[in-house]
């Protein structure tokens, strides 16, 4: 890869994981995207996204922290069956094709959650936690989710919390960075054997995402992000998705 290459795709995450750290998420459906429109194999993109998912989540995790946001008992009957399921769904490589396929789904579903999120009024609706069978279930689902595509679950659990009442937007945010922290360990460590496929380039784009991580952390535990930068971002999700999905 040119060194113009690796520096338009660390401006690129620099970019995502600042605007998808300032709500609580760490960019996985991005890193995913840009790597997809570049033309990685399916063989990198996996440990690729989670080895930079798990730095913008730890940043995020204690930024939301901090900001006194953090709900165990909301986080940890959505974790505690998540971790072993992501494990093994990143132990698990779907054919290149097919998991091209799949991810251009999920990045379908992240560029409309995206969209909409961006046009979504504060609720004042009061909270009410979820059902504790319902939580670990869902947890599973989307723990093996997690680990098998390595988008992290942050893009799965945030809009179930919100639609389902069981959190407001910030409790949402701070619940989602830690999820999704356990689960890309879990899912990277379950995808090892894969780990010596990481790109050389992942120190530079590690520092990016770190930057843009602590920039999108520190702003969204203060406030919301511009409607217009989500709007713009889902529609990068989208062509990610189409290219995905065509195989071309």
């Amino acid at each position: 890869m040119s060194l113009s290459e690796t520096f338009i795709l660390a401006v690129l995450f620099l970019a995502a994981a600042a605007l998808y750290a300032s709500v609580g998420h760490a960019g996985a459906s991005a890193y995913l995207a840009v790597m997809g429109l570049f033309g990685f194999a399916p063989v990198v993109m996996k440990p690729t996204a989670l080895a930079l998912n798990i730095l913008v989540a730890i940043l995020a995790t204690v930024k939301f922290y901090r900001a006194g946001l953090f709900s165990w008992s909301l986080f940890w009957p959505f974790a505690v069956v998540s971790v072993p399921a992501a494990f093994l769904g990143g132990a698990m490589m779907l054919p290149a094709h097919w998991y091209k396929v799949f991810v251009g789904v999920v990045l379908l579903y992240a560029a409309v959650w995206m969209f909409r999120s961006s046009r979504r009024s504060v609720s004042t609706t009061i909270p009410k936690p979820p059902p504790l069978v319902v939580a670990l279930v869902t947890g599973a689902g989307l723990g093996f989710l997690s680990g098998l595509t390595g988008v992290g679950g942050g893009i799965f659990l945030s809009p179930l919390l919100l639609y389902m009442g069981w959190a407001e937007t910030r409790a949402t945010s701070a619940v989602a960075a830690p999820f999704i922290l356990v689960n890309s360990i879990a899912g990277l460590l379950g995808n090892f054997s894969s780990v010596q496929r990481l790109p050389a380039n992942i120190p530079i784009w590690g520092a990016a995402v770190l930057l843009g991580g602590w920039i999108g952390a520190t702003y969204g535990s203060r406030r919301a992000p511009a409607p217009v930068l989500r709007q713009l971002l889902s529609l990068v999700l989208l062509l990610a998705s189409v290219k995905l999905v065509l195989g071309r």
